[in-house]
């Protein structure tokens, strides 16, 4: 098997022969909208959104095919040709055997490079690709080196087939679109226009303007071209033969025209002779714009190898700085995985769910639960605008604690579910709390709970249930009162509805119903009966960490009350004795969501905060309390865990039945995180899952045990083969969690070995097969898929600064509470992590001289350069946000703990 290496501190890697491995891809995006895969020999796609893509749109499962493939032929003297992406019949036949050409790509942060070597030619090519990060355009800066010892004489041929239309159009209308497209030849290249937007719903004049355009040494320009696909392959021809290549058809010219074929942005460049150890350069230039006036403009900006190779020199440093966190440990190849892991989330942002070849669902855009879990890396990385984000994104949330589920383009604008059936996750008013909490600690802006924000209206209402007949689009996506105004409540106010709201919506067992599916998608077939007990001890933390803020609101500002909706106080009540009561609790969330259905009073009614505080918390300890009694499993002495589910047929799903164990991650992860599971019960919950889900070879803790049983009345994720994503694999999103929640409970070895099995895997390439990262899930062989868009690498930086370091903010302040384990430092004993806080750079260093293992040592002091801050021994230090912001904002600050 191939193995790949890290070749600098900044994760850029290195492998040979990588077309040689299935289902390899790299993401290269522009912060302005196109997104690109390239695989190893140039396949993959590139687009804007689901209706502007630039080339045939590709699954995971097509992406062996070569139609897509960005190619650039040479072809010598004797007719021979050679592609410098590897997509030739005789490469692609030579491929696994001894005398195959060489080949090594060579990637780093939003650029990748493939180097060939002709051996029979005597020729070395090289192909870097990259997005410049402010324009809608992919850059291929091709080398061409002459490495024998006489002149060759070279033909070269650029050849990339233009899709150019709605992803929609791959089998629906795939040739009548065909038949919309404008194409002509200019003196750089080849565009098309289609003459609309092909969609009987409703046909839109198109202005979209595709192109592939390049030049050759000292500007060369193409000499004939090859516009359309039938021109390029020829009779008979295909694209790993073309005709137009080995039968050196002579092309058309620039000024040329074709309508209503497939587009080919194909073009012959003059014929060269490379003297021996000459070289040539060609560029490559990809795009989508919305005229041909600004298709020029792209031209202007990168039409010599200069201004290429300096676009690609600041693209390489605007993405290493982009990415500011950074570890150093005793394992430098952690190190560098930390690296793509920090990188995730800003592909998610640029890429959202759909836009990458392993993608399941979606037409763009990202989900509630991404948004938020998104914000969560940004205020570690960019915490400067995320307050305004994080506003703007409380208008999603309904009026009845629901919320819309697809995010718009930009902040604030929302979609009510992407197949426009109306479904409810009982789990969504969990992660914008999760937010705001980190936000408030980060930042100490805890005054964020005091701000207005409107609420989201449509035709949904009593929580999913019901139908508002009143409701129409012209009175826009706002909640309004009954006076037609658009109301505005506190982000505190906000989640307080989404909490409560949680809390009295119950079945009967008086757990948090289901509904459409929780965190789990793939549990979607018990809205009736099923009732999600994971996420209930989720609940009960949140509940408890709501009164928190609170009471911190209270402390820091002086404020006594806060003004709610009068309707909302129906939900604030304290009647203990309807907690154990699920038809009473259903009726007060009913009485509530009724009157919430179409408009709402806009009254506001004054609330005392304490009191608010109390309420929470009592309904945090009873719920507690309740799980604790009604729904943990005892297997003998030394094992037990929490059931997660009820199905819909109302039975607990987990414990031990004849068909063998029933285990979920999930609802293990949520009691410990949640504060439901005692310390006493999460030895035996690590103990049981160590047994039960641990597969070191596979990435780790899956995510059930088999259950043998397709489990119609649960959900379809029991229709999958065992371990294959949702039913067993190794779900990375989940196994972080649990190691999060390990950490946070102070069970540091049992954490980190979930997190080290996770990184084991994903670096070692002869059983991941990704390149480096955190995928969505490990399946049943090992194998990594869905790599780079998942939630799982948030809370995995996430959990190494805050928890594995113990760097994080505490209301404003900054905590030192390092829970590194032994292993962690390096033959030094030092270990450091780079991160922003307060608008300051700051290294921590960690100074373990005698490497003792977590519990053993303790902060013996901590020094800003030669300044000592504090000195005595304790498991945590704080430093007041005062000092930190005394500090010079230009340069980095360097804190050393030291342990001992």
């Amino acid at each position: 098997m191939n193995h790949l290496h890290f070749v600098d501190k900044y994760g850029s890697f290195t492998m040979d022969k990588p077309e040689n491995v299935s289902y390899l891809y790299f993401p290269l995006a522009s912060e302005t909208g196109l997104k690109s895969s390239l695989t190893p020999n140039l396949g993959g796609d590139a687009k804007i959104d689901q209706e502007t893509f630039l080339l045939e749109p590709v699954s995971a499962e097509n992406l062996h095919s070569n139609r897509g493939v960005r190619n650039f032929w040479l072809v010598d003297e004797d007719g021979q040709a050679f592609s410098v992406s590897g997509a030739s019949a005789r490469q692609e036949a030579d491929r696994f055997t001894p005398a195959q050409d060489d080949s090594r790509l060579t990637a780093g942060l939003m650029w990748q490079t493939v180097e060939r070597t002709a051996q029979d030619l005597g020729l070395d090519t090289e192909v870097t690709a990259f997005c410049p990060r402010q324009d809608n355009v992919e850059i291929l800066c091709i080398t061409v080196r002459n490495q024998q010892e006489q002149p060759r004489w070279l033909t070269p041929i650029a050849a990339v087939p233009l899709y150019g239309r709605s992803a929609d159009n791959i089998r629906d209308h795939r040739n009548v679109t065909s038949m919309l497209h404008r194409i002509w030849t200019t003196e750089n290249g080849v565009m098309v226009r289609p003459t609309m937007s092909f969609d009987e719903r409703g046909h839109r004049p198109n202005h979209k303007v595709y192109y592939v355009e390049g030049f050759g040494p000292e500007g060369q320009k193409p000499e004939a071209f090859y516009p359309t696909v039938e021109s390029f392959l020829g009779e008979g021809g295909t694209y790993l033969h073309p005709r137009a290549v080995y039968e050196q058809y002579p092309g058309g010219k620039a000024g040329s025209r074709a309508e209503g074929r497939e587009a080919m942005g194909a073009f012959r460049f003059p014929a060269i002779t490379l003297a021996p150890g000459q070289q040539a350069h060609y560029v490559l230039l990809l795009g989508v714009e919305d005229s041909e006036e600004a298709v020029n403009a792209i031209w202007d900006k990168y039409h010599s190898w200069e201004q290429v190779q300096a676009a690609l020199d600041e693209t390489r440093s605007y993405w290493k700085e982009k990415v500011n966190v950074s570890f150093r440990t005793g394992d430098p190849d952690f190190d560098n995985l930390m690296k793509w892991v920090c990188f995730q989330p800003f592909l998610r942002r640029l890429f959202g769910c759909s836009f990458l070849p392993h993608h399941d669902y979606g037409r763009g855009g990202r989900g509630w639960r991404d948004l938020w879990q998104d914000c969560l890396s940004l205020l570690l990385m960019e915490p400067g605008d995320v307050g305004r984000m994080i506003e703007k994104n409380f208008g999603g949330v309904r009026i009845d604690g629901t919320n819309a589920t697809i995010i718009g383009a930009g902040d604030g604008n929302f979609i009510a579910d992407r197949n426009g059936i109306a479904r409810v996750w009982m789990d969504h008013a969990l992660w914008p709390q999760m937010t705001t909490k980190l936000y408030i600690d980060q930042t100490g802006d805890v005054e964020i709970l005091n701000r207005q924000a409107p609420y989201f209206k449509d035709a949904q209402a009593v929580r999913g249930t019901q139908i508002d007949a009143e409701y129409q689009p012209e009175q826009g996506g706002w909640q309004r009162t009954s006076q037609g105004e658009v109301y505005t409540g506190t982000i505190l106010e906000h989640l307080l509805i989404e909490q409560l709201a949680a809390f009295y919506e119950v079945g009967e067992h008086n757990i948090c119903r289901l509904r459409g599916a929780d965190w789990n998608d793939a549990l979607d077939m018990a809205a009736e009966r099923g009732e999600s007990v994971a996420f209930t001890c989720a609940y009960a933390g949140n509940l408890r960490e709501l009164a928190g803020m609170i009471r911190l609101l209270e402390k820091t500002t002086g404020s006594k009350t806060t003004q709610v909706l009068e309707e909302l106080l129906v939900l604030c009540g304290d009647q203990t004795e309807t907690f154990d009561d699920a038809r009473a609790k259903q009726t007060i969330l009913t009485q509530y969501a009724a009157r919430c259905a179409h408009q709402i009073s806009g009254k506001r009614v004054e609330v005392c905060l304490s009191d608010l505080a109390d309420s929470l918390e009592q309904k945090a300890d009873w719920l507690t309390g309740w799980l604790r009694k009604h729904e943990w499993i005892c297997a003998g002495t030394a094992e037990g865990w929490y059931n997660s589910y009820y199905d819909n047929h109302g039975r607990a799903v987990e414990g031990i039945f004849p068909e063998g164990v029933r285990m979920m991650l999930t609802g293990q992860v949520f009691a410990i995180m949640g504060g439901v599971a005692t310390d006493q019960q999460i030895r035996r919950i690590t103990a049981s899952a160590d047994h039960y889900l641990y597969r070191r070879e596979i990435g780790g803790y899956r995510l059930n045990t088999d259950f043998h049983e397709q489990k119609f009345d649960l959900g379809r994720m029991f229709g999958f083969a065992y371990g294959e994503k949702e039913n067993g694999a190794v779900f990375s999103h989940m196994a972080v969690m649990y190691a999060n929640a390990l950490y946070r409970r102070g069970f540091v070895q049992e954490g980190w070995k979930a997190l080290k099995t996770l990184a084991d895997t994903a670096l070692d390439f002869d059983t991941s097969r990704i390149y480096p990262g955190i995928p969505e899930y490990f399946r049943a062989d090992g194998r990594g898929m869905y790599h780079y868009l998942t939630g799982a690498a948030s809370w995995y930086m996430m959990t190494m600064i805050t928890q594995v370091f113990g760097v994080r903010g505490e209301a404003g302040d900054l905590l030192l509470q390092p829970k590194l384990t032994a292993a962690q430092f390096d033959a030094e004993g030092s270990a450091s992590v780079h991160v922003t806080f307060a608008g300051r750079r700051l290294e921590i260093r960690c100074q373990n001289p005698g490497r003792l293992e977590y519990g053993q040592y303790r902060v013996q002091k901590v020094l800003c350069g030669d300044a000592e801050l504090c000195a005595g021994s304790c498991d945590s230090v704080i430093i007041p946000r005062r000092v930190i912001e005394a500090l010079p904002a230009e340069q980095k600050q360097v804190f050393t703990v030291y342990l001992g």
